[in-house]
This record gives C-alpha cells, sequence and structure tokens, in this order.
C-alpha cells in the first residue's frame, strides 16, 4: 500500500464532506476576509474535530496517523485546516496534563462542539521564537491568577470559547532554570470581557490572527493545567503532534498544486502543442512530486513512532521542514505553470501559494528546525 492510500476510509469520508465547498467558497472567504464558520461547525458535528479525544470523553480516540491525514484532505481539496486544526494539538495539553476534573469537565463538551478550543497564546512581539523570555504574568491571588501582558499572531481568538495561555508565574530571573516558572491555563473568553483586548492583524492570508492584551485578568486557579511552573514543558510535550499535523496539511496543499498544475498544464496549448510537453513546465512539476513523495514518508515514519509512543522529535522536525519544502516547491511549480493565470482569483493558485509560504515560518521557522537538527541530532554546538 502507498503512503497515499493509507486511511483510506476517512480520506474518502473528508473528500466527500469537502465537495461541498468548493473553489468558489474559500475563494470567496478569502476576498472578504471571513472565518470559515459554516465549514468548521460541520466538521465540528460530524466528530472530525474531535478526532484526538479517547473515546471515554466522547471523541474518536484516533491515532495522530489518522488525524494528520483528515487534515491534509481538506488542504488536498482545495481548503484551508488552519481554521480549525490548532483543536487537534491544544487539547493534548489537557488530556495529557490536565486533572481528572478538567478533563471530564471540558472534554465532552469541546468533542460535541459546545466549548470550541481553537486558540493559543503563546508567542509575544519581543519574545518571538524565545519563548523563555516571554513577559506575560500570571500573578496568585488568592483563588485567582491575575494575568498582565499580550501575545500576537494569536488566531482564532473570535471564533474560539477557550484560550490556552503560556504565562511566567516566576519571573525569568528568580527561576531556577530559564526554562521553568511558566505555566498554562484555560481562559475562558466568554467571562473574560475588557480584561481581553482583541487587535486583528491585517496579514496576506487569511488566517483570522489577532494581538492580545491581557488587563488584570482574573483567571480561576482550578484552570491551571498541572504544576504550577512547568508549562513549557508541557507545551513542547504537544509539539511533536503540532508539527506532524501542520506538515500533513503542507503535503495536502503540495498535491493540490501539482494535481492542479498538470491539469491546467495539459489543457493550454501554446505554439500548437500542450506546454507540459516541454520539459520547463515537467521537470519542476516531476521534480515537486518526488519531492512531496519523499516528505510524506518522514510525515508517515514520524506520525507511526508518535502513536507507538517512541521518541520522534528529529522525525517531527523534519517532516515539518521536509513538507513546507515539498509544498513551496509545488506552488511555485504550479505558478510558473499557470503564468499570468497563477495571479488571476478565479485560479485559486495564488490564494493557496500565499496559505502555503506560511508553512515555512510557523508554527516555527525552518531555521528553527535546522538549529535542532545541528545540535540534538547531529551534536554541533548550540547556535542560538
Amino acid at each position: 500500500m502507498s503512503e497515499q492510500e493509507r486511511c483510506p476510509e476517512i480520506r474518502n469520508e473528508i473528500r466527500k464532506f469537502c465537495s461541498q465547498y468548493g473553489d468558489e467558497y474559500w475563494r470567496k472567504l478569502d476576498k472578504e476576509n471571513r472565518y470559515p464558520e459554516q465549514f468548521v461547525e460541520e466538521l465540528t458535528h460530524a466528530g472530525w474535530l474531535a478526532a484526538l479525544i479517547p473515546e471515554q470523553y466522547g471523541g474518536s480516540g484516533l491515532t495522530v496517523t489518522e488525524a494528520s491525514v483528515i487534515l491534509e484532505e481538506i488542504n488536498r481539496s482545495g481548503g484551508n485546516a488552519a481554521a480549525c486544526h490548532a483543536q487537534m494539538y491544544i487539547m493534548g495539553a489537557l488530556l495529557r496534563h490536565g486533572s481528572a476534573e478538567q478533563k471530564q469537565r471540558y472534554l465532552p463538551r469541546i468533542a460535541s462542539g459546545e466549548i470550541r478550543l481553537q486558540a493559543f497564546g503563546v508567542t509575544e512581539p519581543d519574545a518571538g521564537s524565545d519563548t523563555t523570555h516571554i513577559r506575560t504574568t500570571a500573578k496568585r491571588d488568592g483563588d485567582y491568577y491575575i494575568v498582565n501582558g499580550g501575545k500576537i499572531f494569536t488566531s482564532r481568538v473570535q471564533h474560539s470559547d477557550m484560550l490556552l495561555l503560556l504565562a511566567r508565574t516566576t519571573p525569568y530571573d528568580q527561576s531556577p532554570k530559564r526554562t521553568l516558572g511558566m505555566s498554562i491555563f484555560l481562559v475562558d473568553l466568554r467571562e473574560a470581557g475588557d480584561a481581553v483586548e482583541v487587535r486583528p492583524i491585517d496579514a496576506m492570508i487569511n488566517h483570522e490572527t489577532n494581538q492580545l492584551f491581557f488587563h488584570e485578568l482574573k483567571v480561576p486557579v482550578e484552570n491551571l493545567i498541572g504544576e504550577e511552573g512547568s508549562g513549557f514543558y508541557y507545551i513542547l510535550d504537544g509539539m511533536n503532534a503540532e508539527r506532524i499535523l501542520v506538515a500533513s496539511e503542507a503535503i495536502g496543499d503540495a498535491r493540490w498544486f501539482i494535481k492542479r498544475a498538470v491539469q491546467y498544464g495539459n489543457e493550454r496549448e501554446i505554439f500548437g502543442r500542450p506546454i507540459t510537453k516541454n520539459q520547463g513546465i515537467q521537470f519542476p512539476l516531476a521534480q515537486a512530486y518526488a519531492q512531496t513523495e519523499a516528505a510524506d514518508l518522514m510525515r508517515f515514519r514520524a506520525a507511526d513512532l508518535f502513536d507507538a509512543g517512541a521518541a520522534c522529535g528529529a522525525e517531527a522536525n523534519m517532516a515539518k521542514l521536509l513538507c513546507s519544502q515539498a509544498s513551496w516547491a509545488a506552488a511555485n511549480a504550479a505558478i510558473d505553470t499557470h503564468g499570468g493565470y497563477g495571479f488571476a482569483a478565479e485560479y485559486d493558485v495564488e490564494r493557496k501559494f500565499r496559505e502555503s509560504r506560511l508553512f515555512s515560518i510557523a508554527p516555527i521557522s525552518n531555521n528553527m528546525v535546522l538549529n535542532f537538527i545541528a545540535e540534538h541530532v547531529l551534536g554541533m554546538p548550540r547556535s542560538y
């Protein structure tokens, strides 16, 4: 069985679901910079966003491999799974580190769609990739933590009921180790009121991302996940799943680009013959296809290791790196194949081209992935 044929039942169901949301749906949303509310609502009610929630809490109890196929097929259909993918990996912190009471209180309601957990507050304007230098603070005051500070590039806040927030509970200069002193909280955005200020960021893609400001936000002590001060490690714990899932979206985009480019190129005749008869068109597409197939092997390698409970940090990072590169190669080949039409909104290539560019820098920059491989796999000195 080829990797493209893994999880055929899931692939077929997601393809049927996505067939209801064609190019025009996504193109219109992109033009109006709107969130795909109907798509996400129906995807939730169909149970697909509860893929990684165990059956005992009302979810599907699927593996990361199967969840990655769901997201791949959404992007492969021409959609954008970034509108809803966060729920799959955000709830992992709650599932792995939350108390029994927290899991029972939230997971069934997330699985049913009663609660959306789609927003993840980690990145800050001054800290960037250096998460240990975040400045958002959460100070204990009786039965509450009082949160002050801000986050940036926090997506889907206006369409989420809960926010998973990383904040410093011990100042950096008072922590015994730079990675200690940070904690994660479940913030109920429905109750936050003016304590959470949301400023949308006008971006090159329809990603519904924002800058947040916290003004004396009160978070109940019972919304602390795990132990105070260990939040950074809880975040790291979920990053392998995040990288695998995002890699699968890149694979979906790559296959969408290649299929569209081949179809267009076979039909487009210049100088009396299809342009795909020219090696200048053939070779970039063939190269992108080969890159995509190779990268996908690493995606599934990482997912298999994750599902087996084995160490997969290197594989998850390499999957994200290679899949994002394959997607970008396919995107450029598709633009070149379409020529001027590649820039016309009605062909959808320019929309997917913009969306695919994000994979190189988020959820982590490919340079940081290379840092990880150099230091932790090859044994080179730390470079940052």
